[in-house]
């Protein structure tokens, strides 16, 4: 529940504004050029101070029962204003980058949706917006990327800021010949405001972190995270399904390498009455720390090898490949675990009517094109909705709510 200062008496005179409140009996003096700036609320003062009126565009600000109009002077009495949301007040974003899910609580989640539903807007009705003209991001990209490196390039640039890029970090940069992670984003941050980095050590965002005196965004670490995926899956999953608490989620596929995984069960912990399905192969099930993590929040887990009563049960069936780069000289395995659980439209026959199938991509044979045409196949919508939260982690972390 918002709170709120109930005042006295306020009162405008040529060019200041003076409020007296009636809990503390303190007197606040505004020049009317600075009002906005100085009031937690979303108000205009008139230009015409022969009868200064305060307006407002919403309910953050309930005035009224009385008015006296002397000359150039106006009291009022019983003003409340009451405060709104920090993410409304342009005040500094309190994380310093994007490293792990565990970073943030339900309301940092709450408040960066809302920035998120602020930044679709801008895409779809502003575009040549300015927020971040004059701010530089670097990309540096060690393993291959397409949505992830292509959606933070294209919310940089939409925002108004400029890119530099490099794809493919670990054959086409200094790392080829050796160069420590912490010496190249040492030299990287004197190019740039804010360095988005993936990279094939699970770690090693943490390590770049540590090493930086400017934002770091964990683009994806090895089988380690992926918190700005995490972001936008749960976003999409509020979008689709219209809730967070009490949903039924059922991850499947490769559970011990995808970090996109990991970092989606950090995030859903924050929720209540939420409960996760594991669908895996035996070889790539879901690791005991994510677990353990899960029963401390006091998450309700299970295990289960069929997919069709998983996904008889569940609100999201979120889908993900066996990804061989993690399998190294085994192909054996790849293999053996590649194909076992397959969404198709026997799948869909068996969901629920509101149930969302998402998949952090790219896919391979995991569901089967035919699936695409139905309305409750959210993957391509989702990579969409990664656009809207970068946007908004760039815009706050470069220059705050």
């Amino acid at each position: 529940m918002a709170s709120s200062t109930l005042f006295s008496m306020c009162s405008s005179k040529k060019e200041s504004f003076d409020i007296k409140a009636i809990n503390s009996n303190k007197e606040f003096k505004f020049n009317t050029s600075n009002l906005l700036n100085r009031l937690p609320v979303k108000a205009m003062l008139s230009s015409d101070f022969m009868n200064p009126r305060l307006l407002t565009n919403d309910n953050s600000l309930k005035w009224g029962q009385s008015e006296r109009l002397l000359r150039n002077r106006m009291q009022c009495h019983a003003v409340e204003v009451e405060k709104v949301p920090a993410y409304t007040m342009g005040k500094k974003f309190h994380l310093d980058g994007v490293i792990e899910a565990q970073q943030f609580d339900r309301e940092t989640l709450n408040d960066i949706f809302e920035v998120a539903k602020e930044m679709e807007t801008i895409e779809k009705k502003s575009p040549g917006s300015q927020i971040l003209k004059g701010y530089l991001m670097a990309t540096l990209f060690y393993e291959p990327s397409t949505r992830t490196r292509l959606s933070f390039e294209s919310a940089m640039k939409r925002l108004g800021g400029e890119v530099l890029t490099t794809e493919n970090a670990r054959e086409f940069s200094s790392a080829a010949k050796g160069e420590t992670l912490e010496d190249t984003i040492r030299t990287v941050e004197g190019y740039s405001d804010i360095i988005v980095m993936r990279h094939f050590e699970s770690g090693a965002a943490k390590r770049a972190a540590a090493t930086a005196g400017i934002p770091i965004i964990n683009a994806g670490d090895g089988p380690g995270q992926h918190p700005t995926q995490a972001l936008l899956d749960v976003y999409t999953i509020e979008r689709e399904i219209g809730k967070l608490d009490g949903i039924k989620v059922g991850l499947v596929g490769d559970l011990a390498n995808g970090r996109t995984v990991r970092s989606l069960a950090y995030l859903l912990a924050k929720y209540l009455d939420v409960k996760i399905y594991f669908v895996s192969p035996g070889i790539v099930k879901m690791k005991d720390d994510i677990k353990d993590y899960l029963t401390s929040k006091g998450v309700k887990w299970e295990e289960s090898s069929d997919l069709m009563e998983v996904a008889s049960k569940c609100d999201v069936v979120y889908q993900t490949r066996i990804q061989r780069e993690r399998f190294g000289e085994r192909i054996d395995l790849y293999e053996e675990a590649r194909g076992k659980y397959i969404v198709d439209k026997d799948v869909l026959k068996v969901m629920q009517k509101h149930a969302v199938v998402m998949h952090p991509l790219p896919r391979l044979d995991e569901i089967t094109v035919e699936v695409d045409a139905d309305p409750r196949a959210a993957y391509f919508r989702q990579a969409k909705n990664g656009l809207y939260i970068r946007m908004a982690l760039l815009k706050l972390l470069l220059v705050g709510w």
